[in-house]
């Protein structure tokens, strides 16, 4: 006979009228470090308008993303703002709209695609590192975005980004990024409110929404027919296509372009700049990597170099978990459901954190270490599934995860080649949430020409 759940998890206290969401906004990475400690599997906080539970528990956060995926969906929250920038795309899109969309981009993210365009890849960070002087002073995450928003343009939109649009680009980041820093004063907000956050955000969506509009009107015509011997396979072309057929509308391909703009060059550029971070931090681990870049690369990198570079694969997935620049998922039950024993009641939110999940020391032997041979065979052989999730699970998983991962590893190959990167401050970073996770002041580091 089934057990029958628990009504109410456990929490912490919070505020009247703010409950949870003054500390949660103070410092959020600590918050949920707090809570997986405190209160283990699940844990009820209020954060808002709807119940929020913190599931922390890798097999229950499985269910969710994997196994019963079917009875949640993307929060209605995150409808506003987020919808108003990124609209229907395939981050925030749901059923036959997401299953429609994901059917016309899987093909430009196929790994015999992925293998054409590391070369593309490569080309742009060589170009980008040209530029490094031995002994300057650099903002690792402005230049790692710069870099990452030229692949995607080029590799996913088919277009060479201007020195303008990049710029205009990087401009937005800022407006867009305060808008979803946690903010309990938000909830009692109207989004149509005329305050100076809210006028700088829709003025930096404007702009960004004519970036995409000339990109899509200079790409209009050159997208080729699905009948010819070799069309371009760029996602854009595809959409493109896709509406000559009646297929899409110029709002889906605007909300479709915006989103593989920003989504598809944040969470790589982050992951870079950690992992730089990281290696300068650890030198023994830094030497290995350039040990093996030694060996493997004789010029730039290959997309078949990359398959031989297993030490650098594993700082970049020890990377991910110490700093999974999308450190928390949220899902909203269309149904009453039962997590971790409690019962969850539909239209409520949960929160499923890696930030606090790939820190645990349930699953992580030390897990405040930076230690990339924890991802020997054997070593992670008996971690759940799910202890590591840094691009999501299950039917929503990130599209763009393999592109990723080679964006990534040429990228830290070509600067390896050439370069050793020195974090240039004398104090460490403090963390900034927003929709991904941001180091406070950028990342300043030092460039030292390898001899």
């Amino acid at each position: 006979m089934p057990q029958k759940p628990r009504s109410r998890p456990p929490g912490p206290s919070g505020e009247p009228l703010f409950g949870n969401s003054r500390q949660y906004a103070k410092d959020p990475f600590g918050f949920l470090t707090a809570c997986e400690a405190a209160y283990g599997d699940v844990a009820r906080v209020d954060l808002g308008p709807m119940e929020t539970y913190v599931l922390t528990d890798p097999n229950e956060i499985e269910r969710v993303l994997v196994g019963d995926h079917e009875k949640f969906q993307k929060p209605e929250f995150q409808d506003d703002a987020l919808g108003r920038l990124l609209g229907d795309g395939l981050l925030l899109s749901e059923g036959e709209t997401w299953r429609n969309q994901r059917e016309i981009a899987n093909p430009s993210f196929n790994m015999s695609r992925l293998s054409g365009i590391a070369e593309t890849m490569s080309r742009h960070a060589t170009e980008a590192v040209a530029e490094w002087k031995d002994g300057e002073r650099i903002d690792l995450e402005i230049e790692m975005a710069r870099l990452t928003v030229r692949i995607i343009a080029d590799a996913m939109l088919g277009i060479d980004l201007s020195e303008t649009r990049v710029r205009t680009i990087q401009e937005t980041l800022e407006p867009l990024g305060a808008r979803f820093e946690p903010d309990p004063l938000r909830f009692v907000t109207p989004d149509w409110l005329p305050t100076q956050e809210n006028r700088a955000y829709e003025d930096a969506v404007g702009q960004l929404e004519d970036v995409v509009a000339d990109i899509v009107a200079e790409r209009r015509g050159t997208e080729g027919h699905a009948d010819d011997d070799d069309p371009p396979m760029d996602l854009l072309s595809a959409l493109l296509r896709a509406q000559n057929r009646g297929n899409q509308t110029d709002e889906q391909i605007r909300d479709e372009v915006m989103t593989m703009l920003l989504a598809g060059h944040d969470t790589t550029a982050l992951t870079l700049t950690y992992a730089s971070y990281l290696l300068s931090e650890h030198r023994a681990v830094e030497r290995r990597v350039h040990e093996e870049l030694d060996v493997v690369l004789d010029g730039p990198p290959t997309f078949a170099d990359t398959r031989e570079l297993g030490y650098l694969d594993k700082v970049l997935q020890e990377t991910m978990r110490l700093y999974p620049p999308v450190y928390v998922i949220f899902r909203e039950p269309t149904v009453d459901v039962k997590l971790g024993g409690y019962r969850v009641p539909a239209g409520s939110a949960v929160m499923c954190p890696q930030w606090a999940v790939h820190r645990s020391p349930r699953w992580w032997d030390d897990p405040e270490t930076f230690d990339p041979d924890r991802w020997e065979r054997g070593r992670a052989a008996d971690r759940p599934r799910f202890a590591h999730f840094p691009f999501g699970g299950g039917p929503r998983a990130c599209i763009g995860r393999q592109f990723s991962l080679l964006e990534a590893k040429l990228i830290l190959g070509v600067v390896g080649q050439e370069f050793r990167l020195r974090y240039d401050r004398d104090r460490p970073f403090d963390l900034r949430g927003s929709l991904t996770m941001h180091p406070e002041g950028g990342m300043p580091m030092r460039v030292e020409q390898r001899s």
